[in-house]
């Protein structure tokens, strides 16, 4: 079986996010960078199928060389070899989606096609839902998104998605391109060992043709920040009967 799972590098999150003066990038001087935890879990599903039905795992991205970094994370935890579509500047899903299925096809017609092509449901910065779906489109693949439980059943992918407090059970022809979705797995964290093995790793550098898109970017806004307030119930016994009024307004009590 061979897989290609394709990640993007974004601003780890948890951190305040500060805008560059001109409202087109995040200031990242204090950031450090990382991939969706979508994309960890695929990444994970990746290691574990080839694991167990054999064959080997190609992780890619597209962005600048200092995204070498995230491949040699993925290659880290068993990923087998790393693609860097080396870009620069501002790709939309389209342009993105595009270049990653001209490297399909490359492989296609090398003799060593994809049997299954894995995205994280959505990537962490945009929140596109669109680069895998594209994928498929492009492709004439199926092409099934929101997957949090999947298994290999010879030529025919078996997964399931979240639905209506239920789930929804899926068999999809292969080659197939599936989105993942966090909670599928539980990702491991690169070993010492592991990082060492990654560095020995191939990681192809190949410089994409921007093809397709056209989304411009005006300029970037942060949410409004969430109000905070307390109030002081009373001091001491005093505060006794507020409380008590507050938990009745809550319906904590009767």
């Amino acid at each position: 079986m061979e897989i290609l799972v394709c990640v993007k590098r974004v601003p780890a999150t948890g951190a305040r996010i500060v805008l560059t003066d001109d409202a087109q990038e995040i200031e990242t001087r204090n950031l450090g960078f990382t991939i969706s935890p979508h994309e960890e879990c695929a990444v994970e599903e990746a290691v574990q199928l080839v694991e167990a039905h054999g064959g080997s795992s190609t992780v890619l991205t597209l962005g600048g060389s200092e995204a070498v970094q995230q491949l040699r994370d993925a290659l880290a935890v068993g990923v087998d070899k790393g693609i860097l579509l080396d870009a620069e500047g501002e790709w939309d899903p389209m342009a993105t989606a595009n270049a990653i299925v001209d490297v399909v096809r490359a492989a296609e017609a090398g003799g060593e096609p994809f049997d299954l092509l894995l995205f994280g449901n959505e990537a962490a910065d945009s929140g596109d839902y669109q680069v895998g779906v594209r994928v498929a489109h492009a492709l004439g693949l199926p092409c099934l998104t929101g997957v949090k439980d999947l298994e290999i059943d010879g030529e025919t992918a078996v997964a399931r998605r979240e639905a209506g407090g239920g789930w929804e059970l899926f068999e999809i022809p292969l080659p197939a391109v599936l989105t993942i979705k966090e909670g599928i797995n539980l990702p491991r964290y690169p070993s010492v060992p592991g990082r060492l093995r990654a560095k020995r790793k191939p990681v192809q550098t190949e410089t994409p043709q921007k093809n397709g898109g056209g989304l411009e970017k005006i300029r970037l806004i942060t949410p409004p920040e969430q109000e905070k307030s307390a109030e002081p119930l009373g001091d001491g016994a005093e505060a006794v009967p507020r409380i008590v009024e507050l938990l009745r307004e809550l319906k904590f009590i009767e």
